[in-house]
């Protein structure tokens, strides 16, 4: 299953649209938008992921960014039946790819997505650090999960910052993925947290595109996995 993987992108997704291979999933982590308060932001984004022609499923979720996705849910449902090529989770899941078990050779995967995360001034998504409301969301990720998209990463993962080389991913979260242990999980939302790690049977890839001076620096993260042994060729 060749897939890949982008977050971040906040207005500048059509400088990416060469740096993407084609393949057959291609998500993208959350913050689409810049200030989140203006449709304006929203319909080049989905027209150009919809339209998109190079991958088979496409996926996306929200971030702390995308404040009319938290704000206005029904309108937002109600603009995406327009995009028939691509879903949109929020705590939600789907499976990918034709789940029949009398072929060897079809390959599917479980995917769930989720934009909270700890909370940072007034944005979107945002729930108290170390909160009840924050564990429950991640408590509700199904145990079947075998690529998980949040928007923030969880502590100690592709999360330093600059800003005094400090983790600042979810604890609470990073307590869920180490009982989960999801196959991939994939996020964003600190730039400077680009990369990928492997630990403890999980594949870590923070795929934010963007720098923190909001420049396209990180190209895309496209990889060849095996959802049956998890084993990840980059592309």
């Amino acid at each position: 299953m060749r897939i890949t993987f982008i977050s971040d992108t906040h207005t500048k997704h059509a400088q990416i649209t060469q740096d993407l291979p084609g393949g057959d999933l291609l998500i993208h982590a959350g913050d689409l938008m810049n200030s989140g308060y203006y449709w304006e932001e929203v319909y080049p984004f989905l027209d150009w992921f919809n339209n998109l022609g190079n991958y088979d499923h496409k996926v996306f979720i929200a971030g702390n960014h995308d404040r009319l996705f938290e704000d206005r849910p029904e309108e937002v449902k109600g603009l995406l039946t327009g995009y028939k090529n691509i879903d949109y989770l929020r705590d939600e899941w789907i499976i990918v790819g034709d789940a029949d078990p009398h072929d060897p050779n079809v390959k599917t995967a479980r995917i769930y997505g989720s934009p909270w995360q700890p909370e940072f001034y007034n944005w979107a998504f945002n729930l108290p650090r170390n909160g009840v409301d924050l564990e429950e969301k991640w408590f509700n990720i199904p145990n079947s999960t075998d690529i998980l998209i949040t928007h923030g990463p969880p502590w100690g993962h592709c999360d330093v910052t600059p800003y005094g080389n400090l983790n600042v991913g979810c604890e609470l979260l990073r307590v869920r993925v180490d009982e989960l242990k999801p196959k991939i999980h994939v996020f964003g939302h600190v730039h400077s947290g680009y990369g990928y790690k492997f630990h403890e049977g999980t594949h870590f890839i923070n795929a934010s595109v963007l720098s923190e001076r909001y420049q396209y620096s990180n190209k895309p993260i496209t990889v060849d996995w095996n959802p049956e042994t998890n084993e990840l060729e980059f592309i």
